[in-house]
């Protein structure tokens, strides 16, 4: 192989790969010297000068001229009687240097230098990838979708890097076919066999974070601060923000004019319930608008076990909840305090009558069910419809249907006794 059509050949692959000079002129003098140090038994006496761009490459052997009787490493010395062959003026201490040419080398010995290039080049590429996505974890990217699994979908960036979609990585409703651009962010960045895995995200919290970033100037500007972010993909978000400005309204500046701002990223998360929360040190206040929409009457907060306890009417309990619970889970995430909300004890409703007083009709498992929605009484449960206790509570419609004859049954005998 001439050296010429060696240096093209690389060339071209330096290009396809986007591997600038400097990196491939050090990619092959390592190749070239590993392979000398093995033919020569060293390579610290050889020069290698290679210039990709006019494909030139010249290989230098240095050796120091002794007398013939004085050779005790032939890789660095060469006898006089020998120097004198090439050269009749050499003296004994000068250096004598000797060109190698690929002529010089054998066919195994290209073809290893060939196969040593390619994987060089392929573990250097690897490594740029890894480097590259090690530093945009926790940034957003915009990849179009090249093919498309059922466990995972594989996406690719503007260079051809192939990215991970995984399915529990999506938000439910996400459906996306080739071609298609996806918006995430980078989770994580690991080396398999060798191979960088690069996975994005669009459920984790983080992922709301940078769209607000993107929507909301003064979010990039440092001049609002998100102090907390926890999401129920798909369903339910709340975001807590906090302005050091005090002519700022960190709520109003992330909602926008008439919602300019929140509604772009409400549908790229397909129509996910946003809840901006106005940032407080005062725990009580923190929690009562934590559980937004609801309005809360009164919290007491014990420290000491980290629990809030939420106070509030009747008709307020269940979107204190919502829907799957979701409102009141997130809400303590958000706010660090174990929650439970309580009807307020007004005297409208000293008629109510708790569920418990019917676990002789109604089965306990069915009670704690109706319970973990907000409905601790049987008003409570009235107050909602026979579809939405069913939804919420997980519960088939029959025994719904039943649920409510009983407790209907019960106020419809206090008004007969009347």
């Amino acid at each position: 192989m001439e050296k010429l059509s060696l240096i093209d050949s690389f060339a071209e692959f330096k290009e396809y790969k986007g591997i600038d000079t400097e990196t491939l002129m050090r990619i092959l003098e390592d190749v070239l010297r590993g392979l000398l140090a093995k033919k020569y038994g060293t390579d610290k006496n050889i020069d290698i000068i290679v210039n990709v761009d006019k494909g030139d490459l010249e290989i230098w052997r240095n050796r120091t001229i002794v007398e013939d009787d004085q050779v005790t490493d032939s890789s660095t010395q060469v006898p006089y009687s020998e120097a004198i062959k090439i050269e009749p003026d050499f003296e004994v201490g000068e250096e004598l240097s000797e060109e190698i040419r690929f002529a010089d080398f054998g066919r195994r010995d290209i073809l290893s230098i060939r196969q040593n290039l390619i994987g060089k080049v392929q573990e250097y590429d690897r490594a740029r990838i890894y480097n590259k996505y090690k530093e945009k974890v926790g940034n957003i990217i915009v990849c179009e979708v090249y093919q498309v699994w059922k466990k995972e979908i594989m996406v690719i960036d503007e260079d051809g890097i192939e990215l991970t979609l995984p399915k529990q990585e999506q938000i439910p409703g996400d459906f996306f076919r080739k071609g298609d651009a996806v918006k995430g962010i980078v989770l994580k960045v690991e080396m398999k066999n060798g191979i960088p895995n690069i996975i994005l995200s669009r459920v984790s919290p983080i992922f709301l974070e940078r769209l607000f970033e993107n929507e909301v100037p003064e979010i990039f500007d440092g001049l609002i601060t998100i102090k907390n972010t926890v999401r129920q993909p798909g369903e339910r978000a709340k975001i807590a923000v906090e302005s050091y400005d005090d002519r700022i309204d960190p709520v109003g500046a992330c909602v926008g004019m008439k919602g300019s701002r929140i509604h772009g990223i409400v549908r790229e998360l397909r129509n996910e319930n946003i809840d901006v929360i106005n940032y407080t040190t005062n725990a009580e206040l923190y929690v009562a608008r934590a559980l937004s929409p609801a309005q809360v009457i009164s919290v007491t907060i014990h420290e000491d076990t980290k629990k809030a306890d939420v106070f509030m009417k009747p008709d307020q309990v269940s979107l204190a909840i919502g829907k799957g619970g979701y409102n009141i889970r997130l809400a303590s995430k958000l706010t660090g305090y174990e929650i439970d909300v309580y009807r307020d004890s007004d005297m409208e409703y000293e008629d109510d009558v708790d569920l418990q007083e019917f676990s002789d009709e109604i089965e306990l498992w069915i009670i704690e069910a109706l319970k973990s929605i907000g409905c601790d009484t049987a008003k409570d449960v009235l107050a909602l419809s026979k579809e939405d206790v069913a939804e919420r509570a997980d519960l088939e419609q029959e025994t719904v249907e039943n649920v409510f004859n009983i407790l209907r049954a019960e106020f419809e005998d206090e008004s007969a006794n009347e």
